[in-house]
């Protein structure tokens, strides 16, 4: 079993974003420390961390796109903006009606976002060329409450469809305003969409589900969870299912055709699955190593501290 790579170089440039021969990268990462995205430079085991984007403003945050081609990013002065990424810079890039947010939900490749705001939810797809509003949903709240941060889990690549949870319940949301209950929600509950599909996957300490179609029939399988799981993701092919445990210190890799689980031991605390070109980030930037996970290989590398 393949577990660690300290070395691996790829024979070609699928893992890379937009960029040149002469400085291939591998994504992006928010620097917290500096307020500012950097970019990953260099080849999966062989990476480091780079330079920092011009935006011509201060970011307060930064939430990149899965195939690393787009941000959204919050300035300090709560401005929000839309930005197209290359190797070479950032292009500025007008959404009508974009509002201020606080958090970003990305569908599984990228083609959808939520954003998300104090009681309001505004949904766009067509990214990254044809970035448009499509919905804005406001969750519903128990009477004489304030009215909380969304928690939405998921969004589908087609952007038609959210699930979201909020006061107890956990919420399947269409676009067009239709919503329906799926479970109770319970603390630490995982969502997923699958690539391209309605198929998700939901997990919780005591439970992990797959669903073909969620919106339609919504058949089941289920599988033994995963113990203190911190995130959820599919891998890009949707073939598998990512289960990150920070608690544990691994990801678990499960075949959804077979039932095989592999768990990947990492040197790390893996608190998320941030997609980042066919590979996974598992933790933030600090001071020590940034991890990340291909799914294809099973292998996992990290890039050294800057």
């Amino acid at each position: 079993m393949k577990t660690l790579c300290f070395g691996f170089i790829a024979a070609s440039m699928v893992y890379g974003q937009t960029g040149s021969l002469a400085k291939p990268q591998i994504g992006f990462v928010f620097d917290n420390a500096s307020h500012s995205l950097r970019r990953l430079q260099g080849l999966p085991g062989a990476a480091m961390v780079g330079s920092s984007m011009e935006f011509g403003f201060v970011p307060a945050n930064a939430y990149v796109a899965p195939r690393g081609d787009a941000a959204f990013v919050a300035g300090q002065d709560g401005s929000p903006h839309f930005l197209r990424l290359t190797s070479d810079g950032t292009a500025d890039t007008s959404i009508e009606k974009l509002a201020s947010f606080q958090n970003v939900v990305y569908s599984p490749s990228g083609a959808a976002a939520a954003l998300i705001s104090v009681g309001n939810i505004q949904i766009i797809k067509g990214l990254p060329n044809s970035a448009a509003i499509v919905g804005t949903l406001s969750p519903r709240v128990q009477a004489g409450r304030r009215r909380p941060l969304p928690q939405v889990l998921a969004v589908s690549d087609d952007g038609a469809y959210m699930i979201y949870a909020t006061d107890g319940a956990l919420e399947l949301a269409a676009t067009a305003g239709d919503s329906r209950r799926i479970a109770d929600s319970v603390p630490g509950m995982l969502a997923a969409f699958a690539p391209g599909t309605h198929d998700a996957a939901l997990a919780t300490s005591d439970s992990l589900t797959l669903f073909t179609d969620l919106t339609g029939p919504a058949t089941s399988r289920k599988f033994t969870p995963v113990a203190a799981a911190s995130s959820l993701a599919f891998a890009p092919d949707g073939r598998s299912l990512l289960i990150a445990s920070a608690t544990s210190h691994n990801v678990t890799a499960l075949q959804l055709e077979t039932g095989e689980a592999t768990a990947l031991p990492c040197d790390c605390e893996p608190t998320s699955l941030a997609r980042t070109g066919n590979l996974f980030r598992l933790n933030e930037l600090g001071k020590g190593p940034l991890w990340l996970l291909d799914p294809a290989t099973r292998n996992l590398f990290f890039v050294p501290a800057p």
